[in-house]
């Protein structure tokens, strides 16, 4: 039977929000061009609440866009049929300091295909990573931007983020 250690409480999502947010408004130098992307799933209610942060600090709205990368992964022929998110992008990201938002950064596979999917909409001036846990491992070279907590773990464990009626994110060593 799996042990679960939960790694971070609301309270400690929303700190770890609230920083990640102010951490992004002090790194731009034009707030009304950065836009969140968040990747389904864990990624887009981050980005949501992100964006509610900026724009109290900001005092403007800031743009919020998902965007499935299913179909531009590398294991697509490892994997059962992929299960498909919608893509939402109400905005053009030519010119814009795309943030993109997940839960979890692993192993930076997730982030290279939101690289790749993004290259649809446009060509960003930047593109930064936020994510609420790093776990490490990587197999790409790739690093976060904004980090909210950094969690060393084991291959064989699972970090999982609930977000929604009860907050949290778990730790299971199996």
């Amino acid at each position: 039977m799996p042990e679960s250690t939960v790694i971070l409480d609301a309270t400690a999502i929303q700190r770890a929000l609230t920083r990640i947010a102010h951490e992004i408004a002090e790194r731009s130098e034009i707030s009304t061009e950065v836009v969140l992307v968040g990747i389904p799933t864990g990624g887009v209610p981050l980005a949501e609440r992100l964006a509610k942060v900026l724009s109290e600090i900001w005092k403007h709205p800031v743009p919020i866009g998902s965007l499935d990368v299913s179909m531009h992964r590398d294991d697509l022929d490892r994997r059962a049929a992929p299960k498909i998110h919608p893509t939402v992008m109400p905005f053009d990201v030519t010119g814009k300091t795309v943030v993109l938002v997940d839960d979890v950064l692993f192993s930076g596979r997730t982030i290279r295909a939101a690289m790749d999917a993004l290259n649809d909409f446009g060509r960003p001036k930047k593109i930064q990573l936020a994510v609420l846990i790093d776990r490490g491992h990587r197999e790409l070279p790739i690093k976060a931007d904004f980090v909210g907590k950094n969690v060393p773990t084991a291959p064989e464990e699972e970090i999982r983020a609930q977000l929604g009626k009860m907050d949290e994110v778990i730790l299971e060593r199996k």
